[in-house]
């Protein structure tokens, strides 16, 4: 089973005069750490978008867990993507008013397969995670994710993408806050925790210094090179 697998990607936004996407092949083996480093605005973000289904791509061209993202309608395209897919933003996306553990195990809540691959105790699975993402301190689990500092929010989003080993995880730009230190800590720790989980990790970013984390190195414009 391939986490991963793009085959012949063309993708156009409606009010674009040209593509954005134009990607002959990319692949992710399970487990496997891929940095894809390009520019600002060269079409990263709108890539990743394509992979998590939302936006519409056509059939035969991504496959997630072997499954093809454009054949899905909308419902089952929301279904499939919490069942298989953690997601790390570059703002991260917490929800302000629920503590650092209770976004941790919103991907548990709904989703099946989330639940089930996390245990027998998902909430202890959860404070498992914080703990090994740096977050050691009970008080830190039941703090509203408001109240956290940026690189808090950070490990949280990263838990909550883990837990219940979903079988990719996309990082859109998630060190951009973050400076050199706690950029390189950061990476180390998500790259870890994948390789434990068998999760394959695409990760985009601008930033090269950070490519020697990973398993593989691609330059999205020279992948991209199909666009027109």
């Amino acid at each position: 089973m391939h986490p991963l697998r793009i085959e012949r990607l063309v993708y156009r936004w409606p009010v674009a005069a040209r593509s954005t996407l134009g990607i002959g092949a990319l692949s992710l083996a399970s487990g496997e750490r891929l940095f894809l480093h390009g520019p600002s605005g060269c079409g990263k973000s709108t890539l990743l978008s394509a992979i998590a289904g939302v936006v519409d791509v056509p059939t035969g061209a991504i496959l997630v867990a072997d499954k093809d993202v454009g054949a899905l309608n909308g419902g089952a395209r929301d279904r499939f993507r919490v069942d298989h897919i953690g997601m790390i933003f570059q703002v991260f996306n917490l929800i302000p008013w629920l503590s650092a553990l209770e976004n941790v195990l919103l991907p548990c809540t709904f989703s099946k397969r989330r639940l089930e691959r996390s245990g027998e105790d998902p909430a202890g699975t959860a404070r498992n995670l914080l703990d090994e993402l740096g977050l050691s301190d009970p008080s830190l689990a039941s703090k509203p994710a408001s109240e956290l500092s940026v690189g808090q929010q950070q490990r949280v989003a990263a838990a909550r993408a883990l837990i219940g080993k979903p079988d990719l995880i996309l990082a859109d730009e998630p060190t951009s806050a973050l400076d050199e230190v706690a950029k390189a800590a950061f990476v180390d720790l998500l790259a870890r925790e994948c390789a434990e989980a068998g999760t394959a990790l695409l990760f985009v970013s601008h930033d090269r210094s950070l490519e020697h984390h990973f398993d593989r190195s691609v330059d999205f414009l020279a992948l991209n090179g199909g666009a027109a």
